[in-house]
């Protein structure tokens, strides 16, 4: 059985987008055009749906990485930060847009809050939904 691990992220990715464009809970909020995705960026993302474009990769990576927290993701979509003559530090990602995603996944039905663990994790329609986007990809 092929699973979202065994196909192309950037694929993945693509075809997801589109399919949480259907999906009414995931709506991009009225500042998210204005707000940069990290510390670390110049400026806010340029892609026009870039919103659903986050949206499919949190659910790739929750796929992936299991339970997770906003603390932990804020980790992974962080970047480099350039200070000038100075060198160049880490920084984390932006929280708001994270949590806001997160909570219209799970008004979606995607994703849900892990007890024991902490964190967020997918639920067996998000499972789903990703496993035979990666059939169709796989397959086609």
């Amino acid at each position: 059985m092929v699973t979202a691990r065994d196909v192309d992220a950037a694929k993945l990715v693509a075809v997801l987008k589109e399919e949480l464009k259907k999906v009414k809970e995931i709506q991009p909020p009225a500042w998210s055009a204005f707000a940069k995705s990290s510390v670390a960026r110049q400026r806010p993302p340029q892609q026009p749906d870039f919103w659903y474009i986050r949206g499919a990769s949190l659910l790739r990576r929750l796929y992936l990485d299991g339970p997770v927290g906003v603390q932990k993701l804020r980790t992974f979509y962080g970047g480099r930060k350039r200070r000038g003559a100075a060198p160049a530090r880490s920084r984390i990602g932006a929280g708001s847009n994270l949590r806001k995603m997160l909570q219209q996944l799970e008004a979606a039905g995607f994703v849900e809050k892990a007890k024991k663990a902490g964190g967020r994790k997918l639920t067996p329609r998000g499972q789903k939904l990703l496993d035979n986007l990666a059939h169709g990809i796989h397959a086609g």
